[in-house]
């Protein structure tokens, strides 16, 4: 009996180290993404994650938490505008271009007005 409760006890100190690693991981990843913060600020958060760890990382969390998503939510966005102006480049048509060829299909009565408006919205986004 005591070698269950042996193995539940390791399962669960697993689970909640597991997800302080990855905690600490998102911490550091954050850290070298804020551009914002200097270079000693960073030093200083990195020394309290080594001599200090679930400390830091409670109070990083309770004093920059919220900018980790802003953080993560603009490195996306600018993330998909390099790829979807890669691919415009890629592709070779300008969005004006795109827009001329569409208004060619609209004119040739190969699409209606509504599917025109939204090859033209497309082209502009």
């Amino acid at each position: 009996m005591n070698n269950f409760w042996d193995n539940v006890l390791l399962m669960v100190s697993t689970f909640f180290f597991i997800a302080y690693l990855i905690i600490l991981f998102q911490i550091v990843v954050d850290l070298f993404r804020d551009r914002e913060l200097g270079g000693g600020a960073k030093v200083l958060w990195l020394l309290g994650l080594i001599f200090l760890p679930v400390l830091t990382a409670l109070l990083y969390i309770l004093t920059r938490g919220g900018g980790m998503a802003e953080r993560r939510h603009a490195e996306l966005r600018s993330a998909k505008a390099d790829t979807d102006a890669y691919i415009r480049d890629v592709a070779g048509k300008s969005p004006a271009d795109q827009i001329t060829a569409a208004k060619q299909l609209l004119d040739a009565g190969t699409i209606n007005a509504d599917e025109f408006a939204r090859l033209k919205a497309k082209a502009l986004a």
